[in-house]
């Protein structure tokens, strides 16, 4: 593991690279003299070198001496070339002769920019033909250690290691694990899972929540466990109105096992409604002391207050109808989606509602089994994921402010 003080230094743009190139090398066991083959399939996500986002990029191959480049292919960041080249080996070859393939931006005017590169040993290639995508590298550093003059950055890396054992190896675990759910005569307290959820603490909670339900699912005992996990929950509940409020392994096997088995449902009800938002980013505030006022320009001359600037009354009030409006569609989606929901979580919800019925029977606590249920499913599902689309991977980057206020005022 690492954590340490790291100096920052300067940034070369030839240094800063990024992105993949698709290869496949290889030299064919007939003919003579033998010929390495290289063929440049396409590159993805490389750096923007030019004013309009986009590079011109080409490839450039050296081996043995010799430097063979691909056709240019304009304006674009995914370059598909598919071209081979090819390079006469000459006796004695390997060696330790390298194959270099590097990708640059063409430029009419000036020098071409660098976009990346990446190196083979040819004995490697030689005895192994090479094939995939391969991630771009900047050229070695030079950059000369400037004393922390240009400030430090504390970096804590660790690398975690999982080890797969075959099947078998788990099976006493398992048994283990789904004891309680499978013989259930068993004293509550001195099972497993009992014992699991005493000692884990908060932060491992997640963790272990998640791996319970995903070895659960695979035995076909989700709904089982779940519903063991509730009602030991509801039986230390006296108060309706605190029930799953707290991070319980519960509530976190819960909101793990909608993640799992309720993600595609979950895109398919949201996924219209939150690009729609990013793509209009539209301008919503409903805290006085927040809004920008100053945006004339874009708003007709009778909505303008005296000074020039827009009124809050107005701000406020055509915040609010973007918010109603994106809600009432998230809202009809999921209203008009019970045939979408998956028919597991639509059993573990049927579950969770007889149970705390039977908790809590009393005509005053009617309310009660709705609650425990929405509290999943909005709190803990729907609402997360307009919050943060990324982490439900309903968008692939995080939102920028203006759309990041916006989901937080209509997750709110």
């Amino acid at each position: 593991g690492v954590d340490s003080w790291l100096s920052l230094a300067p940034v070369d743009p030839d240094k800063e690279v990024q992105g993949e190139i698709h290869l496949e090398l290889w030299v064919p066991e007939q003919g003579h003299p033998r010929v390495l083959r290289c063929h440049l399939i396409e590159a993805r996500d490389l750096a923007p070198r030019d004013l309009s986002g986009t590079s011109d990029p080409f490839a450039r191959v050296s081996c043995c001496g010799h430097t063979l480049e691909t056709a240019v292919i304009k304006k674009t960041r995914f370059p598909h070339w598919d071209e081979v080249l090819e390079f006469e080996l000459a006796e004695g070859e390997p060696g330790e002769t390298v194959l270099s393939v590097e990708v640059w931006d063409w430029d009419i005017v000036g020098k071409n920019d660098f976009l990346g590169r990446v190196e083979f040993p040819l004995d490697t290639i030689c005895t192994d033909p090479t094939k995939g995508w391969f991630q771009l590298l900047p050229f070695p550093s030079t950059t000369e250690d400037h004393g922390g003059r240009l400030g430090a950055l504390r970096l804590a890396v660790r690398l975690v290691e999982d080890r797969v054992l075959p099947r078998p190896y788990y099976q006493p675990l398992i048994q283990l694990l789904t004891e309680p759910i499978l013989c259930p005569g068993q004293p509550p307290a001195g099972t497993a899972l009992a014992i699991l959820e005493e000692v884990t603490s908060g932060e491992s909670r997640q963790d272990v929540a998640t791996k319970l339900v995903k070895i659960f699912l695979g035995q076909g005992l989700a709904v089982p466990l779940l519903d063991y996990l509730i009602a030991r929950e509801l039986a230390r509940t006296t108060d309706p109105n605190t029930l799953f409020r707290s991070n319980s392994l519960a509530s976190k096997s819960v909101e793990q096992f909608m993640k799992v088995v309720g993600l595609p449902y979950l895109h398919e009800v949201l996924k219209p409604v939150v690009n729609r938002i990013f793509e209009e980013k539209k301008y919503v505030e409903l805290d006085p002391g927040k809004m920008d006022l100053s945006r004339s320009r874009r708003c007709p001359c009778r909505r303008i207050s005296f000074k020039g600037s827009l009124s809050e009354a107005w701000v406020r009030e055509s915040s609010l109808e973007l918010l109603k409006g994106y809600l009432g569609d998230i809202v009809d989606a999921i209203v008009g989606s019970v045939e979408k929901c998956p028919l597991i979580m639509r059993k573990a919800f049927k579950q969770l509602r007889g149970r705390v019925e039977e908790r809590f029977p009393s005509a005053q606590h009617e309310e009660v089994r709705y609650f425990s249920i929405s509290g999943f499913l909005f709190l803990r599902f729907f609402a997360p994921a307009v919050l943060t689309p990324k982490l439900f991977s309903l968008r692939e980057q995080h939102a920028d402010p203006r759309t990041g206020r916006t989901l937080l005022l209509l997750a709110k």
